[in-house]
C-alpha cells in the first residue's frame, strides 16, 4: 500500500479531475448520439476510463522522470518522490513504459481509429514535458494534450469525428493553459534562473496573469459557442454560469503580489468548475433524450 501511494502521489492522481470530467461529456456526447456501436457501452466506458487513467499516468511520471534534475534544484518541488529517492529514476521510467503500454492496448480493444491515433496522443502527452525547454507556449502545449479528452472519448463510442466534442476540446485548451500560467507563477525566478520557459518567466507576474485571464475569456467564448451549437438547454446554461464563476473566482485569489491562494485557485476553483460543469452537461444530455 505504501508503494501504490508513492506511485498516486507521483503521478499527482488527484489531479484527474480536470480532464476525466470533459472525458465523460465526450463519451456521454457519443453515447447519447448515436445508436450504432461495434460493442457494449459498458464496455467502451471501462476502456476509456482505463486510456484516460494510463495516459496521463504515463504523461505525469515521465514529466517527473524528464525533470529531475530540475525539481531537486528548486526547492518547491525537492520533496517530489524522484529527487527525494522515495522512487527510483529506473523505477518511475518503467512505470512510464508500463502505462503507455497498457493505454496502447485499451485503445486496441476500443476501434481502429482510436488505435491508430493512441501513439499521436502519447507523442503530445509525452512531448508536453519537453516544451519548457525552448518556448513560453509550453502552457498551450499541456493544454492540447488534456483537450484530447473528450475528443478521445466521442470517438471510442462513434468511431467519427464530430464538432461539438471538437467545440469542448478547444475550451480544455484555453482553460488548461490558463490555469497553468496561474500555478507557474510560483516558479517564476526558479525558471529564469534555470533558463526555463513559461509565461510569468517570460513576461513577469502581471502581464502573465493578463495573458491567463484572456485565455479564459477564449475558454468561455468556447463554452458558449458549443451552448450555441448543440442547442442544449437549462441545465447546461447553469453548469456555464458555474464554469465560469470559478474562472472569474480564481483570478479574484491570486495576485501578482500575493501568490498564497494559488494552490486553492488551481485545484479547488478548477476541481469545481470541471466537475459541476460536466454533472450539468450530462444532465441536459440525459433530460432531452428521456423527455
Amino acid at each position: 500500500m505504501s508503494k501504490v501511494k508513492n506511485y498516486l502521489s507521483l503521478i499527482r492522481f488527484s489531479h484527474t479531475i480536470f480532464a476525466m470530467p470533459f472525458a465523460m461529456i465526450g463519451f456521454a456526447l457519443g453515447a447519447f448520439g448515436t445508436q450504432a456501436r461495434h460493442q457494449p457501452l459498458w464496455v467502451t466506458f471501462l476502456l476509456v476510463l482505463g486510456c484516460m487513467v494510463f495516459a496521463r499516468s504515463a504523461a505525469m511520471a515521465f514529466n517527473r522522470w524528464l525533470d529531475v534534475e530540475f525539481d531537486a534544484r528548486n526547492p518547491r518541488t525537492a520533496i517530489r518522490e524522484i529527487p527525494k529517492g522515495i522512487i527510483s529514476k529506473s523505477s518511475a521510467l518503467r512505470f512510464v513504459i508500463f502505462n503507455c503500454l497498457a493505454f496502447i492496448v485499451c485503445t486496441w480493444f476500443i476501434n481502429p481509429l482510436c488505435f491508430g491515433l493512441s501513439f499521436v496522443a502519447l507523442a503530445v502527452v509525452l512531448g508536453y514535458s519537453y516544451t519548457k525547454r525552448f518556448t513560453p507556449l509550453c502552457h498551450l502545449v499541456l493544454g492540447v494534450g488534456l483537450s484530447l479528452a473528450p475528443i478521445g472519448a466521442y470517438l471510442a463510442v462513434t468511431g467519427r469525428f464530430a464538432v461539438l466534442p471538437i467545440l469542448f476540446s478547444f475550451t480544455v485548451i484555453f482553460w488548461v493553459s490558463g490555469f497553468d500560467i496561474i500555478y507557474a507563477l510560483q516558479d517564476e525566478e526558479f525558471d529564469r534562473s534555470q533558463q526555463l520557459y513559461s509565461m510569468p518567466s517570460w513576461l513577469g507576474k502581471v502581464k502573465a496573469l493578463r495573458v491567463s485571464e484572456l485565455l479564459h475569456v477564449l475558454s468561455t467564448a468556447c463554452v458558449v459557442a458549443a451552448g450555441w451549437y448543440g442547442g442544449f438547454g437549462l441545465w447546461y446554461w447553469a453548469g456555464v454560469a458555474v464554469f465560469m464563476g470559478m474562472l472569474v473566482y480564481q483570478h479574484l485569489l491570486v495576485k501578482p503580489n500575493d501568490l498564497s491562494r494559488v494552490n486553492l485557485a488551481f485545484m479547488t476553483a478548477n476541481g469545481i468548475a470541471s466537475v459541476v460543469f460536466a454533472v450539468f452537461v450530462i444532465t441536459d444530455l440525459v433530460v432531452r433524450t428521456t423527455f
